[in-house]
C-alpha cells in the first residue's frame, strides 16, 4: 500500500542509531553474500535450516536427516535474517531505515536490540500457533520490523512522513494514516485469506508486541504519543526542535 521514504524526526538522546544500521547491514550481507553472492546461494536445506517452519517448532514434524542447522527454537531468530527476493528485503530495510533510528532512540541501543529480536521471536510464534502444520518456512524481517512500526506509532504518532502511496504517488502524511492502514491491510489479508504466501500473521503478532513493548523498554522519562506525563503535548508534536542530549 505504501513504502515510507523519511520523516522528518530528530534523535534525542543518541547521536548515531547504530544497532538500526547493524541490523541493516547484516540483512543486506546474509542477503547478498550468502543468499546471492560470493558464498554460493542458500541451498534448499539451507532454508529448511535456518527458516522457521511451524510444523518443526511445533513438533509436529521434524526435518529429514541432514537438513537440520539449528535447533527449531533457535529458527525463530534466523529466520529473521533470511529473504524471499530482492523486493522483500528492499520492502523491509525501507521501513526499517525511516522508523526504527527513534524507536532506537527511545529505547538506547542494547534494549532495541533485544526488542527488535523480542518482536521477531514473537511474530514467529504467532505465525506457529496460527499455522502449526505448515511445512512451509517462514523467512523474513517482516515480523521484527512491524513490532519497529508499532513503536513509532506509540511514540510519535503526529509526526509527518513523506510517503509512495500505491507505489508511486509521494505524499506526506502524518504517521498514525499511514501506519493505520499499513495494519488494517494486514487484519483485511487475514480475514480475506486472499493471499496465502505471506505470513500476515506474524505481521500482526509482530506489531501488537511492539506496541506493548514499547511502555515497558523505553527510557525513563521518554514520553508516549508525543505527549508528557501531564497529557500536555511536548515540544516535539508542537513543531520545535529540541537539543540533542548526550549519548548513553
Amino acid at each position: 500500500m505504501f513504502v515510507p521514504l523519511a520523516d522528518t524526526n530528530p534523535l534525542e538522546h543518541v547521536r548515531r542509531p547504530y544497532v538500526t544500521w547493524g541490523l541493516v547491514a547484516l540483512n543486506v550481507f546474509v542477503f547478498v553474500a550468502l543468499q546471492h553472492g560470493a558464498f554460493g546461494p542458500v541451498s534448499e536445506a539451507g532454508v529448511l535450516g535456518f527458516g522457521a517452519i511451524p510444523a518443526v517448532v511445533s513438533g509436529v514434524a521434524i526435518l529429514p536427516e541432514g537438513y537440520e542447522r539449528l535447533p527449531p527454537a533457535l529458527t525463530l531468530v534466523s529466520y529473521m535474517f533470511l529473504h524471499g527476493g530482492w523486493l522483500h528485503l528492499i520492502g523491509n530495510m525501507a521501513f526499517l531505515m525511516v522508523f526504527a533510528d527513534n524507536v532506537e532512540d527511545a529505547m538506547g541501543h542494547a534494549r532495541f536490540l533485544l526488542f527488535y529480536l523480542l518482536c521477531g521471536v514473537i511474530a514467529g510464534l504467532v505465525h506457529v500457533v496460527a499455522e502449526p502444520g505448515s511445512e512451509a518456512p517462514l523467512v523474513g524481517a517482516s515480523g521484527a520490523v512491524a513490532g519497529v512500526i508499532a513503536a513509532y506509532l506509540v511514540l510519535h504518532p503526529n509526526i509527518r512522513l513523506w510517503a509512495l502511496v500505491l507505489m508511486k504517488i509521494p505524499l506526506r502524511v502524518p504517521a498514525y494514516w499511514a501506519i493505520g492502514a499499513w495494519f488494517g491491510l494486514q487484519v483485511w489479508q487475514i480475514l480475506s485469506s486472499t493471499d496465502q504466501e505471506t505470513a500476515w500473521w506474524a505481521h500482526v503478532g509482530g506489531f501488537l508486541a511492539g506496541a506493548v513493548l514499547v511502555a515497558l523498554m523505553r527510557r525513563p522519562g521518554v514520553a508516549l504519543f508525543d505527549r508528557d506525563p501531564s497529557g500536555v503535548p511536548s515540544i516535539r508534536e508542537q513543531g520545535v526542535r529540541t537539543p540533542r542530549r548526550s549519548e548513553r
